[in-house]
């Protein structure tokens, strides 16, 4: 894999051209920045920007005064290699919060491992309802400590108006859930994304990240994608790069809030 003409097209493909998320959304192109704007449920940032010193504040000034206006808090989701190389800094002085960093890691489908082995009480199981995302939101809070009601809502949101870009996978214990994650698919392009990869903490150690990166490997070569791409925190990294996923680059969300 050529990592900086993956990145140029990762950066094409699912920042600067990329759709919105569903039909409620709207991507607009303005002055050098492609952002989405929907509700307040919805993500609402800044996807991909070209800027410099001479235009940047001036552009971040724009987009605040954007979203203020329709009530939204946004993120700025930057990434190493974005300019102007003080964009973070820039925008901490516009009042965003820098969340945590994660590693941008990408892999060619082709050369991913799609055998699932999962020990004989687990099972996984492909969520296509509502009661599929209500399980998935279990798992998301008892593995992150984090409400999840946002996350139910815009997945309930993306099952209504887009149930075809996504799919959730659940890992059971009989009944229980104990793991899940899901994979995002952008048609026209090259790329699916892997989200939420979370396992309740009685149960890690036990291969089951490994099994839904297999799994979702195997719907992503089903849909025919070329290449995987996950927002990796410092506890998946390894595990990812075990599996064959290149590091390219960082990302940091800058949150602003009203």
């Amino acid at each position: 894999m050529d990592h900086d003409q993956v990145l140029l097209l990762f950066d094409r493909q699912m920042r600067r051209d990329v759709p919105p998320d569903h039909a409620g959304m709207r991507v607009e192109r303005v002055a050098r920045v492609v952002r989405q704007s929907g509700g307040p449920d919805d993500w609402n940032g800044i996807m991909w920007s070209d800027l410099d010193a001479s235009n940047a504040d001036a552009a971040i000034a724009e987009q605040v005064r954007h979203y203020r206006a329709l009530g939204v808090e946004f993120e700025w989701k930057t990434f190493a290699h974005d300019t102007p190389a003080d964009l973070g800094e820039r925008l901490l002085r516009a009042g965003f919060t820098a969340e945590d960093p994660e590693s941008l890691m990408i892999a060619e489908v082709s050369e991913l491992s799609t055998v699932v082995e999962c020990a004989e009480d687990i099972r996984l199981v492909d969520a296509t309802d509502e009661a599929g995302i209500r399980l998935a939101v279990e798992v998301h809070e008892a593995a992150f400590g984090t409400s999840g009601e946002r996350l139910r809502g815009q997945l309930l949101d993306r099952l209504a108006h887009n149930p075809g870009s996504f799919v959730m996978t659940l890992a059971l214990v009989g009944d229980r859930p104990v793991g899940a994650g899901r994979i995002e698919f952008t048609p026209g392009t090259d790329f699916a994304g892997l989200w939420g990869g979370g396992i309740v903490a009685e149960f890690r150690g036990r291969g089951l990240y490994r099994a839904l990166v297999a799994h979702r490997a195997r719907l992503a070569a089903t849909h025919e994608v070329r290449h995987l791409q996950v927002d990796a925190m410092p506890t998946s990294r390894p595990i990812l790069q075990r599996l064959g996923f290149k590091r390219l680059s960082t990302t940091t969300p800058y949150v602003r809030r009203f």
